[in-house]
């Protein structure tokens, strides 16, 4: 298979039909084997049987269904894990992005055989300002800032892979939203394009403000794993031996003051440097048991560390 469309779908039933023509159109002229990969995440509108419907009238249309709703970055992934094509592409189901994008995409694959990765960047979005472009421009800075990876626009769903990225990379949570980050650290090299944005048409947003908070939660674990995850000793043993440094400090200055006869019994900075210590032993053991998981995690099964290219590919 060429390519694989992969689309998560929550309670879409009303643009469904006019999605899978427009998917039909935009890869039909292309030539290229290809299939979509419908992944139903829980609906409720009955989005479930009218896509068993419209799988039983388009041979290439792969209908994945989850038992309930997962959340966007389960329903990628089991579309991902049931994807069979070379070139994986992503995009949201209520048709904001433009599926005539698609064959775009897989011309910069074939003239860019040194990316692995290709991003949309809806340059004329076309969503409320204050509701939903101001709030998402704030992330996106701060997102690349914290990352590393310097992208305009982190939420757009129309993205395109080589499968071999894809392979590299496992969603957990709601960590669909950090998928360039997360491939970044896999060896992607990765390149954004402007793509085409529609108002909405069917359905509505199923975002809300709560969803400020759980960015800034899973970029805090994003940034974790990116710089620590191999070497959690660095983090937790670090911050523990600051932490017994300091209050080894103040226990050394009181066991002076004690000698020369003052009493520190009551004083507060007794408690403090003790309970620094304490805490501080603590995380540098939690280290140690990072550590001791990582090689459990990895050596049992033989899990790379590392992942290496066939050859190195020259950029045109």
């Amino acid at each position: 298979m060429d390519v694989s469309v992969v689309i998560p779908i929550y309670n879409e039933a009303e643009g469904l039909s006019e999605l899978v023509r427009q998917v039909r159109e935009a890869l039909e002229p292309t030539g290229k084997s290809w299939e979509l990969v419908l992944v139903d995440d829980g609906s409720r509108d009955g989005s479930d049987r009218l896509l068993e419907e419209l799988a039983a009238a388009e041979p290439r249309l792969k209908p994945v269904w989850l038992i309930r709703n997962y959340g966007q970055s389960a329903a990628l992934q089991a579309g991902f894990d049931a994807a069979s094509g070379d070139i994986v592409v992503t995009l949201d189901g209520d048709l904001q992005n433009d599926p005539a994008d698609i064959p775009g995409l897989l011309r910069l694959f074939a003239e860019r055989p040194d990316v692995d990765m290709i991003s949309g960047w809806r340059k004329l979005r076309q969503d409320a300002f204050v509701r939903r472009k101001l709030p998402s421009r704030a992330a996106n800075w701060l997102i690349s800032k914290v990352t590393g990876v310097k992208l305009h626009d982190y939420g757009c769903a129309l993205k395109a892979y080589r499968a071999g990225t894809l392979g590299r990379v496992r969603l957990y949570g709601e960590m669909h939203r950090f998928i360039p980050a997360l491939a970044a650290e896999a060896g992607a090299r990765i390149l954004e394009v402007p793509v085409n944005h529609h108002p909405r048409a069917f359905g509505k947003s199923k975002y809300g403000l709560d969803r400020a908070i759980r960015v800034l939660l899973d970029l805090m674990l994003i940034k974790f794993l990116m710089r620590y995850l191999h070497r959690p000793l660095h983090a937790f043993g670090g911050a523990g031996l600051a932490m017994g440094v300091v209050g080894g400090v103040l226990l050394a200055w009181l066991l002076v003051e004690k000698l020369r006869g003052f009493e520190i019994g009551g004083r507060p900075l007794l408690i403090l440097g003790m309970l620094l210590v304490v805490v501080g032993v603590q995380f540098v053991v939690l280290g140690i048991l990072g550590e001791l998981l990582v090689r459990i995690y990895h050596e049992p099964e033989g899990r790379p560390h590392y992942h290496t290219r066939e050859r190195p590919r020259a950029r045109r």
